[in-house]
């Protein structure tokens, strides 16, 4: 009769080969992220990841409405990559998890552009939401109450003005990755990093400024351009 003989020396709960397997990438967040996770995530950007981001961001804020299919399909891509990941990763399978969800949410999206843009502006909403909520000083357990706020208000006018509401959306997203992609850029200089990120969480109002702004000149430029070629488009 053989017994099992527990080894003094092997740790009392080894991790098991799934949660080995599991990067600290491909998890959820516990909280809200601050101003200073995401300075530190923009820390951690290579410059190559940095610099793509800057060209995207200067594609969706300029150019948005006119590829706004393509650039939503994107959007709708990578994030069910990323869901696919988070999911398969337990299963040792993360890569054909992406790879599943990216081709899942990217057909979907297509024929139901319109809901899309519907959903996507109402995540944008209620990011917004909860980052006003917290701007302001509010109770923040109540966050998520702001929240969805944003993404009730977002979420309608999306159908009510489905134009102007595309042209504001990818201006948004592409002022917040220009942002980072400048933050993730300017950071690999050591000597600067500190006092940016001093300057920045000294002033809490400057990151969504930096955000806003070029928001708004994306929306302004978008707008200008689309009614230039509605103008040519009667001369013809």
């Amino acid at each position: 009769m053989l017994l099992a003989v527990a080894n003094p020396a092997a740790p009392a709960t080894a991790p098991t080969t799934a949660e080995a397997s599991v990067s600290p990438f491909l998890s959820l967040p516990d909280r809200w992220p601050e101003q200073l996770d995401l300075l530190q995530f923009c820390q951690q950007l290579n410059p190559g990841t940095a610099a793509l981001l800057l060209v995207a961001g200067v594609i969706y804020l300029l150019w948005g409405y006119y590829l706004f299919k393509a650039l939503i399909t994107l959007n709708a891509g990578l994030a069910g990559a990323y869901i696919g990941a988070l999911l398969g990763q337990y299963a040792g399978a993360a890569v054909p998890g992406a790879c599943v969800g990216c081709f899942v949410a990217a057909a979907a999206t297509w024929p139901l552009m319109r809901w899309a843009v519907a959903i996507t502006g109402s995540l944008f909403g209620f990011v917004l939401g909860v980052s006003m909520w917290r701007a302001f000083g509010l109770e923040v357990d109540y966050a998520p109450a702001g929240g969805a706020i944003g993404l009730v208000f977002f979420g309608m006018l999306t159908f009510i003005l489905f134009k102007g509401s595309v042209m504001m959306f990818t201006s948004m997203q592409g002022a917040a990755m220009i942002i980072l992609g400048m933050l993730g850029l300017v950071q690999k200089d050591q000597a600067i990093a500190p006092s940016i990120q001093s300057g920045i969480l000294n002033s809490p109002v400057v990151l969504p400024l930096a955000v806003f702004i070029p928001t708004v000149v994306g929306l302004i430029y978008q707008q200008s351009m689309s009614e230039a070629d509605a103008a040519a488009a009667k001369k013809k």
